[in-house]
């Protein structure tokens, strides 16, 4: 499959469309890797080439979109919820910023909408920050490994199915475990995947563990 990525897909938007088209007459799958910021007619023109959508939720508080982002929260919130309803397959990224956006009560806000609104199988992917490649933030230290865990155990105790660290490589909040019984399903080392079961099912209780295998 391909996937748009690193530059904002909105922005190469007639491109990319161009090419999603392409991509599903040769029988491959499409995934944006977006803001989430876009119109409702935007999002509408690429649903129906679309399979996956990893969106970048950066906080849930609108004053933090306007001061770091120059955008406001909802359209990403409608945006999320509008693919979810389309079928698309929804994940949801936080680049977790120390001072910024790594509070308890931020984590909670983010982990109901999840919850609440795209689903419970929806997966939290929870990344650590780097100062050291920011372009605005360079003074700001990295995401302490304790406050990813302590948003793992938010997303887990909202609950939520699947909810992964990121950008720290090692940690078993990485791995898949089954939300049934808790066995390991899906380890993961680096860009290095093993899964347990060949047919996405727990290896141990057969659960289903909602994945796109096709």
């Amino acid at each position: 499959g391909i996937s748009y990525t690193y530059t904002e897909p909105t922005i190469f938007l007639e491109y990319a469309l161009d090419t999603m088209k392409l991509a599903k007459k040769a029988g491959l799958k499409n995934n944006f890797v977006s803001n989430g910021f876009m119109t409702e007619e935007s999002a509408k023109l690429v649903i129906p080439y679309l399979d996956a959508n990893n969106i970048d939720l950066k906080s849930f508080s609108d004053e933090f979109y306007k001061s770091n982002c120059g955008g406001r929260l909802k359209p990403v919130l409608d945006t999320a919820k509008l693919m979810k309803k389309s079928g698309v397959w929804v994940e949801i990224t936080t680049l977790v910023i120390p001072t910024l956006n790594d509070s308890e009560e931020m984590f909670k806000k983010i982990a109901k909408f999840i919850k609440e609104e795209l689903g419970a199988e929806t997966p939290w992917h929870v990344s650590q920050f780097s100062g050291a490649i920011s372009w605005k933030l360079q003074r700001i230290p990295d995401t302490p490994v304790e406050t990813l865990e302590k948003a793992w155990k938010i997303g887990k105790e909202a609950g939520l199915k699947y909810v992964y660290t990121g950008n720290v490589p090692g940690l078993p909040s990485e791995d898949t475990f089954c939300p049934k019984c808790g066995a390991l399903a899906i380890d993961r080392t680096n860009y290095m995947i093993h899964r347990h079961d060949k047919n996405g099912k727990c290896p141990k209780c057969k659960a289903n563990l909602d994945l796109i295998l096709k």
